[in-house]
């Protein structure tokens, strides 16, 4: 029997321990394989039918291409691409010293396993993985050399994900579709939507994006849902009296 082949696009935003934002959330496009070139080749002309030939980012959404950005959300729902993102509130909880050998960089690992490894990838199906990631910081190659390293470990040389590659954003549609709607999840996990002073375009497209997903961004999604998953993890809150 052929293997199954699939591709992971992976972005996150808020991830950086200091930047001061009380949310992070890193997260995936998972496309098939076999019909990679076509859903890349529809995004591009959904694009391209709104004058769009640059890449499309969740910070630079504008009243003027709502329209467009309405189509690739009504593109990914009826498509064979499914959505999962791991979103962190109260990011400031976070106890780095006790559960991360003291490094806000080995939760960044966890989060990409636990990602990627959950009952929606099931490992032990016949099938290989390919994973992309957008480069965020100096620290890409380092980061790729242990997410390489953290697999072959936990699945014993065995790992259904058999590759792992930096890409830059511009380079992929799918890596722009995963900003885009990690963006709308942060957006509002942030409260940004309550605010007069808020991006009216934004607030239109979260909207409709919960409308189609038939969820609230910033509460999660139910456990087995596939097509559109949102876990809504919580740090529990520090304790400071330990004695």
């Amino acid at each position: 029997m052929d293997k199954k082949r699939f591709a992971f696009y992976i972005d996150e935003s808020c991830h950086l321990e200091h930047d001061h934002f009380p949310v992070m959330c890193i997260g995936y496009i998972k496309v098939p394989e076999d019909n990679s070139d076509a859903l890349k080749q529809r995004i591009k002309c959904i694009k391209r039918e709104h004058g769009i030939l640059h890449e499309i980012k969740w910070n630079t959404i504008s009243n003027t291409h709502i329209e467009m950005y309405k189509e690739l959300i009504d593109c990914f729902f009826d498509s064979e691409m499914e959505f999962r993102c791991i979103l962190v509130k109260y990011k400031d909880r976070l106890d780095n010293q006790s559960f991360n050998n003291g490094e806000h960089d080995n939760f960044y690992y966890k989060m990409i396993y636990y990602l990627l490894v959950n009952p929606y990838t099931n490992p032990r199906e016949s099938v290989d993985y390919r994973v992309f990631l957008d480069i965020k910081d100096t620290k890409g190659r380092a980061k790729l050399n242990k997410i390489h390293e953290i697999f072959k470990n936990k699945f014993h040389g065995k790992s259904p994900f058999i590759s792992f590659q930096h890409i830059r954003s511009h380079e992929s549609q799918f890596i722009q579709l995963a900003d885009f709607f990690i963006g709308a999840v942060t957006y509002k996990a942030r409260g940004l939507h309550l605010l007069e002073t808020g991006s009216q375009a934004k607030k239109e497209l979260i909207n409709y994006l919960e409308m189609k997903s038939g969820y609230l961004l910033d509460e999660g999604t139910e456990p087995g849902e596939i097509k559109f998953n949102i876990f809504d993890h919580q740090p529990r809150k520090r304790n400071g009296n330990k004695g």
